[in-house]
């Protein structure tokens, strides 16, 4: 069966590589904006020379102690769990029972396993407190002037409502020196990485500042970033968090290498590390004279005597009736005693329904108000003088916090098998760089290459790029015109081509009529033969006479017309 759309076929194939074309140069034009940033860490031309065609090979990635003040891919098991310290402490604000910090750890490969050898730390339980920590191979001091960079990979393989998976950077000290002791008041200098509970979605960066004069400590947390990034808690899929914070005091914070928030640590934190110059004045009050109203009722307009601002009227005596179970007393002498009438006693029916002989006012006019104009004794919005603030300080280095001598992972989550992998702590972003080229890049793009079909693609272009729906809408209303023009057109051609037959008598080409169509219109009280043309199928062929046929048809045909003759002269 030949194909054919609108009885051009031309036209409409045409019109679908037209289409097909717009939708391409959309999605190169989409695709020329994916930029990795102007993140360093991509190695694009190893992106492009990756061989495609065969599974990556997966070696840990090698650690030298000089380049990391921490570092634990997890594959080698015997040395990452003595390592990691399992918390042994327990919660003070909560009842015993749910009180001990018995979550489950555990090293295994992911549950999406792309290499076998290639392990992470998992977290195995859920709705459970968990504690585990390990000490730095170094500890890191902020006086050293180098960034500190924090990176590692969190899958949350079985998706997340509500929960956290974020690390905590221990402040040095006598209380980290026991990690078995690891609980939600331990010292830390920095929380960072994700934390979601229903539409509350976040990326933690606190860090803990030290205030100069009286050494009190404060939590600044960082702002938001604008953009929404929900997808690591849904996908199930490896994502790389990286925090860094240089001596400058600016910080950027990436998920899989993409900026999401960067700043500064002076004005990008709630409450600000240096607190205002000047504070109002605590003994300063508002006179009791001082008048802030901006506009007043006229005192000239008085309200109208007839203005009602009753809603409802109550009808008199709606409470109370006559007795109807009273009589006329048989002594009783209208004459002597006046008209008799029952004595009135309470509505029953009023103490059940409140509202009972009330109803809305006819005369009803709304609350009266009086007519607004300008206070001439307005004195403006009051507001208690400035001094100086006695807590005023200035601390131009928020960087310098207190040291970090252990990490830890302090967590509660109503989502079990969330997996921690390629954590690192160093004071080299290329460092950082080169360890995730050598482990999560190579396991993404493995990852994402076996993702790669062509509605993956599609799917992900439009959830990225909704616009790119506007696009494959012009080119289908597009293709369906063009499809209604061409058969249009095509009817009308049929259509005259037809009543050109109709002015002739000659011979015209066989069309087989619809089953079950009307051969004529023919009227119900008379019957029209259509001519010959009309037939949608044709007559039998006529028979082909031998001589003596002829002959015959010739002698009757010739006694016809003498008959005829004869009866003319008559």
């Amino acid at each position: 069966m030949a194909w054919k759309i609108g009885g051009n076929q031309y036209a409409t194939l045409s019109m679908l590589f037209a289409s097909s074309l717009l939708l391409l140069s959309a999605v190169k034009a989409i695709d020329s904006d994916l930029e990795w940033d102007d993140f360093e860490d991509v190695d694009v031309e190893d992106v492009q020379q990756e061989d495609v065609d065969e599974k990556p090979t997966y070696k840990s990635p090698v650690i030298d102690a000089k380049k990391f003040h921490f570092a634990d891919h997890f594959d080698d098991m015997e040395a990452s769990t003595r390592r990691w310290v399992l918390s042994q402490a327990k919660k003070d604000d909560i009842a015993d029972e749910i009180s001990k910090y018995d979550g489950i750890w555990n090293w295994e490969p992911p549950q999406r396993m792309v290499w076998a050898n290639d392990l992470g730390l998992v977290l195995k339980s859920k709705a459970k407190h968990a504690a585990i920590a390990a000490h730095l191979h170094q500890p890191f001091d902020f006086k050293s002037e180098k960034p500190l960079v924090v990176q590692y990979e969190i899958t949350i393989q079985k998706g997340q409502e509500c929960g956290g998976s974020y690390l905590k950077l221990l402040s040095a000290g006598k209380e980290t020196e026991q990690l078995q002791t690891f609980n939600d008041k331990t010292p830390y200098t920095i929380m960072f990485g994700p934390d979601k509970c229903g539409k509350d979605v976040t990326i933690h960066f606190i860090f803990k500042h030290v205030n100069p004069i009286n050494g009190t400590i404060t939590e600044k947390h960082c702002n938001k970033p604008n953009n929404s990034f929900e997808e690591p808690f849904k996908d199930k899929l490896p994502h790389l968090y990286q925090l860094v914070v240089r001596p400058d005091n600016s910080f950027e914070i990436r998920i899989d290498h993409k900026i999401i928030k960067e700043g500064s640590l002076l004005t990008d934190f709630k409450p600000p590390v240096n607190p205002p110059a000047e504070i109002d004045d605590p003994n300063d009050h508002k006179p009791d004279s001082w008048d802030e109203r901006e506009k007043i009722p006229d005192p000239t307009v008085h309200k109208p005597e007839d203005w009602d601002e009753n809603e409802t009227l109550k009808l008199p005596d709606a409470d109370m009736i006559f007795d109807p179970t009273a009589t006329k007393p048989e002594d009783w002498d209208d004459e002597i005693d006046g008209e008799w009438q029952a004595p009135m006693v309470d509505n029953p029916v009023c103490k059940k329904d409140q509202t009972c002989g009330i109803i809305r006012n006819p005369n009803y006019k709304g609350k009266w108000i009086a007519p607004m104009i300008d206070n001439p004794n307005y004195q403006g919005k009051w507001a208690p003088r400035k001094i100086a603030n006695p807590d005023f300080f200035e601390d131009l280095k928020p960087f310098q916090m207190t040291p970090i001598s252990a990490v830890g992972l302090e967590l509660w989550s109503m989502s079990s098998d969330i997996l921690f992998d390629n954590l690192i702590i160093t004071d080299d972003v290329e460092v950082a760089r080169d360890f995730a080229a050598n482990s999560f890049d190579i396991k993404r793009r493995y990852i994402d290459r076996e993702r790669d079909s062509i509605v993956n693609k599609v799917v992900e272009l439009v959830k990225d790029y909704p616009s790119i729906w506007a696009i494959g809408l012009v080119a289908i209303v597009a293709l369906v015109a063009l499809t209604k023009c061409c058969r249009f057109g095509t009817t009308k051609i049929q259509e005259s081509a037809a009543a050109e037959s109709k002015k002739t008598d000659d011979p015209q080409p066989h069309e087989p009529r619809p089953w079950g169509s009307r051969m004529s219109r023919a009227k119900k009280w008379k019957l029209t033969i259509p001519p010959r043309r009309a037939y949608s199928c044709p007559l039998p062929p006529k028979k082909k006479l031998d001589d003596n046929e002829w002959k015959f048809k010739a002698a009757k045909k010739q006694k016809h017309t003498q008959t005829k003759e004869s009866n003319t002269e008559e």
